[in-house]
């Protein structure tokens, strides 16, 4: 889904507005359907659409239910998307899709507006390639995975040779069943070889607990 933001020197704004929420984390390359229903973020997405369309994901800390209106703690790395699809429907909710680009981490918010905003500072994009073997170990441990949970593989996807290792991934780290929390762990990897690593040991854990007699995963975790 092509974009604006495009180029991989592309220069990205200090200050983006930031749209906080409690279940998910976006990586780079994903693409994250959105529906806009509060004002503050429907005039989010106004503002948005008249600018450079990007919208930054941060994921909200535990505790954020009792202060959600104000300004609930978030973790500071997310993930900027670029906004390339927008449906304004007729009550003036939104549909948007989101192309996920770049990590970015927050160093302050700005209170100017009734959304949130951050001047924030940008990673470097995560360069492959990933070290011999981990993409191979990953891809074997996603096919057993799917195999155990009784799905099919499909076809290959990013399992397949043509993707880029950054989309491989990512596209594993949104997709798992996990938490949001230990989405966020994988997001703040400070390597592309480190989250995929980190991705790797997610992957041979859940495997473990699928081969736990039903009801002991759970005891496991008390």
């Amino acid at each position: 889904m092509p974009g604006v933001w495009d180029e991989p020197d592309m220069t990205l704004p200090d200050i983006i507005p930031v749209f906080p929420l409690p279940n998910v984390v976006l990586f780079p390359q994903i693409v994250l359907p959105l529906h806009i229903f509060e004002p503050r973020y429907r005039e989010m997405v106004r503002d948005a659409a008249r600018g450079p369309r990007l919208i930054g994901m941060a994921l909200l800390r535990e505790g954020w239910q009792q202060d959600y209106h104000g300004g609930p703690p978030i973790f500071t790395t997310g993930t900027v998307g670029e906004m390339v699809r927008m449906e304004e429907l007729p009550d003036g909710r939104f549909n948007i899709v989101l192309r996920g680009l770049r990590e970015f981490v927050i160093q302050r918010e700005l209170r100017r507006r009734p959304y949130r905003e951050a001047v924030v500072a940008w990673h470097a994009p995560l360069a492959g390639p990933l070290p011999p073997g981990l993409r191979k170990g990953i891809t074997a441990l996603v096919r057993l995975y799917i195999e155990r949970l009784g799905q099919e593989a499909g076809d290959e996807g990013p399992l397949g040779a043509a993707a880029d290792d950054e989309t491989f991934v990512n596209f594993f780290a949104h997709h798992l069943d996990v938490s949001p929390v230990e989405k966020q762990a994988l997001l703040e990897a400070p390597t592309l070889a480190e989250r995929a690593a980190r991705l790797r040991d997610v992957l041979e854990f859940r495997l473990e607990e699928l081969r736990m007699p039903p009801g002991a995963a759970a005891r496991r975790t008390h």
